[in-house]
């Protein structure tokens, strides 16, 4: 009676409204702290007095302070009791906490099932609502298969309202098992019947979800193309619908929703392509185009087209669109038109070259991330017709260009430029400009090839010197710019004092001059120790090709010889030790260099140029070290037992000797001396180095390689076969063998067949055995096991067992399966006691 007594003089809770109002008044962060940690408190002891009147109230409280990040986790099981209540009120809330404060890792998740389950049959369409809205959101695999198959009745309810909540509970549903999409095909396919556009909105994202996770499901949805394209076109005909217009456009939502559909569904498939041509021109030619609703209408209808295999004209079409987008005054708008001609480029290069004008104007496009997509598309459109037009345009953009885009665009002009360029003079006269707009902002590569480049166009070696000395006399801050000055003016600077230079009036300039410049340059503070290596290296070589400074370049040689940088000491002393002792071969030894091969864009070891200049690594391929290390992945073998043994690596067999050996020495003594000896295995981390001369197995396997007919002379031990691994249609047979020269070698030959209809690509087994073992795999006999049983793939496997212990064997297959790449692993523990005996 006291309890009840004092339950009826306590105060009501404070409303939400008024705890809302109560933490924006405070003023820092410890008030607020302060605030919600007293409220918890008091919802905590309501909580335990098990107050039904205000737990409504408190539940409310409780998800907004979760909202502003504070621990609110202990009002789960409250939800579940406001769930549990008849009143709606209750179960609004309790459904809109258990969607805030659950999820799948907690076990009070599994405690809403049976609620659920009650309220998807409950008479008011609101209560079902409720469930299939917290259903949709925080279901699991486990929560997926028991409820189900009431989503799959209520997706046949009449009730409209009801039925679009189920459609999109169905999607995640499928999204956590995909193996219950059969179970909602058959209502899926009627929902498209509906009149009601929440209901075929939802219906279509739904099917969308099934094609993405299942082909089956997408060739039984091809068939619906018609019917998907008369739901389209009666959106684009029908009048005036208050209901579903949004800026004069009906119901774009569920226009965009059936363009993706349709996208998906058209996607190499030429006949269902046909059949949604006509209405995809038709969407993109009657969509309004000055609100972004018809915009994004569009722009999904580009996509479309894009992807599926349509009409050349209809492709014309969509860049013609694109192109109107590169016109919108918004950004957002020509930032997705550029995104898009970029994925275009590569198959209506024509298309696009028509809008390149207008994509040459967005380089100038104050918004950064625009600049970036222009200039991408810019050097994509470059070929031999217009490659004059793009790289003046494109020259002029590196000049005003922010500093992050220079880098790339150099390299990707250097790549136009060598790919397209109409003659060498152009050629040089566009590097040139490159070295002398992009400050320092060059990589390594650019100046490699521009001095590969001069080397290689001997009309226009004193052109392209003389041109180069003028630009290092007005500046040598420049640093990509000054190196390949310095190159060219070392190796020809014959060339620069002759003056012979044709369609161009001479540099006239004095030996000591060109000397000064290259001096200012190495007592420059701005000077890198790369660019002064190259200036020295050019101050020596011209003491072959200047005749009246020789003295001056060897006082500063040694004057470099006591230099604080050790790169231009060492090359200070050594010039000037040529100069002293070796003066009769200096002219030998700095004589012109031969022309260069190196190019920009070629394949380099571990590098590949693609056609927008970015460079892309290539993996080398994988040494056998690698293929070691990716076969201890099966290491982890039996728990408690001592470490596995590492795989033995299959070792290769040596080549077939020549059929005339030049080797007179080895013929007369009838040695065959053209092979070199076969080098140790390679070690594997983990294991004792072996002794010389010996093997991975003591020595006990000397000649494998060599005499295989050996090795598989061994006697039957009259064992039955054993089935290792049988498992999809795979299966695994060991038959045993004694190695003659060793009884502690057992020689299991492995054979496998397939069953099924297909065959099973890339076929690997690997295997591993305790450390107490010693294994050696040999080549398989293949790589594909047929179907159907048609044929075999077998492989020969060598354990050594001295101590005679019983065979504990780890084995990992991996094959392709259907275009599925299938790995399983297991074990084998059952090999017959004979074998040790």
């Amino acid at each position: 009676m006291s309890q009840l007594l004092e339950k009826l003089t306590m105060p009501a809770p404070a409303k939400l409204r008024d705890l809302i109002r109560q933490i924006r008044s405070v003023r820092t962060q410890a008030e607020e702290r302060a605030v919600i940690e007293k409220e918890c408190a008091n919802i905590r002891g309501m909580f335990r007095d098990e107050d039904n009147t205000y737990r409504c109230r408190n539940v409310a409280k409780l998800l907004y302070i979760h909202m502003l990040g504070y621990p609110a986790h202990f009002g789960q099981l409250e939800c579940l009791k406001l769930i549990a209540s008849p009143r709606f009120t209750d179960k609004r809330i309790g459904y809109l906490g258990a969607a805030l404060l659950l999820d799948e890792r907690q076990d009070v998740h599994l405690l809403v099932t049976n609620s659920l389950k009650n309220d998807l049959n409950h008479n008011t369409q609101f209560v079902v609502g409720l469930a299939l809205g917290t259903l949709g959101n925080i279901c699991s695999v486990e929560m997926s298969r028991d409820l189900a198959g009431e989503v799959e009745k209520l997706l046949k309810s009449s009730n409209a309202y009801i039925k679009k909540k189920a459609a999109l509970c169905a999607v995640r549903i499928i999204r956590k098992v995909p193996e219950l999409m059969e179970m909602f095909l058959p209502a899926t396919k009627n929902l498209l019947n509906e009149k009601n556009h929440g209901v075929l909105l939802t219906a279509v994202c739904l099917i969308t979800e099934m094609c993405d996770k299942s082909p089956d499901a997408l060739a039984h949805f091809r068939k619906m193309v018609p019917q998907l394209v008369r739901i389209l076109k009666n959106l684009i005909m029908a009048g005036y619908s208050p209901e579903h217009d949004v800026s004069g456009v009906s119901d774009p939502f569920l226009q965009v929703r059936i363009l993706r559909l349709l996208r998906l569904l058209g996607k190499n498939d030429s006949e269902a392509s046909e059949a949604m041509n006509d209405i995809l021109a038709q969407v993109a030619t009657n969509t309004e185009t000055t609100k972004n609703v018809g915009n994004s209408i569009l722009y999904e209808t580009v996509l479309t087209i894009m992807d599926i295999k349509s009409e050349s004209g209809l492709r014309v079409l969509a860049v013609n669109i694109l192109g109107r987008f590169l016109l919108n005054n918004d950004k957002n708008i020509r930032y997705v038109a550029l995104n898009s001609l970029l994925k275009t480029v590569q198959t209506d290069l024509n298309a696009v070259q028509r809008h390149r004008s207008t994509i040459v104007d967005c380089l100038k496009d104050p918004d950064i991330s625009i600049r970036k997509r222009a200039m991408e598309l810019s050097f994509a459109l470059v070929n031999s017709n217009n490659v004059r037009g793009m790289m003046k345009e494109l020259i002029f953009f590196l000049e005003k260009a922010d500093a992050i885009f220079k880098v790339d665009c150099t390299s990707n002009i250097c790549i136009a430029a060598d790919k397209y360029a109409p003659n060498k003079r152009w050629h040089i006269d566009t590097m040139l400009k490159v070295l002398s707009t992009a400050g320092s902002y060059v990589r390594d590569d650019v100046i490699a090839h521009m001095i590969s480049l001069v080397s290689e166009a001997s009309t226009l070696q004193a052109y392209t010197v003389q041109q180069l000395f003028r630009a290092i006399q007005e500046d040598i801050t420049q640093q990509p710019l000054v190196q390949v000055s310095s190159w060219c003016v070392g190796e020809y600077g014959d060339l620069l004092m002759s003056g012979q230079v044709e369609e161009e009036e001479p540099l006239q300039v004095t030996e000591d001059e060109v000397l000064d410049t290259l001096e200012k340059v190495l007592n420059s503070s701005g000077s890198t120790a790369v660019t002064k290596s190259f200036t020295l290296t050019a101050v020596m070589k011209l003491s072959t090709r200047f005749t009246q400074t020789i003295p001056r370049i060897q006082a500063l040689m040694d004057q470099f010889g006591s230099s604080v940088d050790m790169e231009l000491q060492q090359r200070s002393v050594e010039f000037a030790k040529l100069f002293k002792s070796y003066d009769h071969m200096r002219s030998g030894l700095l004589e012109r260099m031969p022309p260069l091969d190196a190019k920009v864009g070629s394949k380099g070891d571990g590098e590949e140029a693609n056609t927008n200049g970015e460079t892309t690594a290539v993996s080398p391929p994988a040494s056998p070290a690698v293929k070691q290390e990716e076969g201890n992945a099966l290491l982890d073998l039996l728990g408690g037992g001592p470490s596995p043994a590492p795989v033995i690596p299959q070792m290769e067999k040596p080549a077939a000797p020549p059929a005339a050996s030049n080797d007179l020495l080895g013929d007369l003594l009838g040695l065959d001396l053209s092979s070199p000896a076969a080098g140790p295995a390679p070690m594997v981390p983990g294991m004792t180095a072996p002794q010389p001369q010996m093997d991975m197995l003591g020595g006990l396997m000397d000649g494998v390689a060599a005499q295989p007919a050996v090795q598989m002379s061994a006697n039957n031990l009259g064992i039955p076969s054993l089935t290792a691994y049988e498992k999809n249609g795979l299966k695994i047979s060991f038959s045993f063998q004694r190695d003659n020269s060793n009884a502690n070698v057992v020689i299991i030959t492995l054979t496998a067949t397939n069953s099924t209809d297909a065959p099973m690509n890339e076929f690997v087994f690997q295997a591993a055995v305790p450390k107490t073992f010693q294994l050696q795999l040999q080549s398989p006999s293949g790589s594909v096991v047929p179907p159907s049983n048609m044929g075999v793939v077998t492989q020969v496997i060598k354990i050594l067992n001295p101590q005679k212990a019983p065979i504990r064997m780890r084995i990992k297959l991996t094959y392709n399966y259907k275009g599925t790449d299938v790995n399983d692993m297991g074990e084998v523990n059952s090999f017959p006691a004979a074998l040790w005996q």
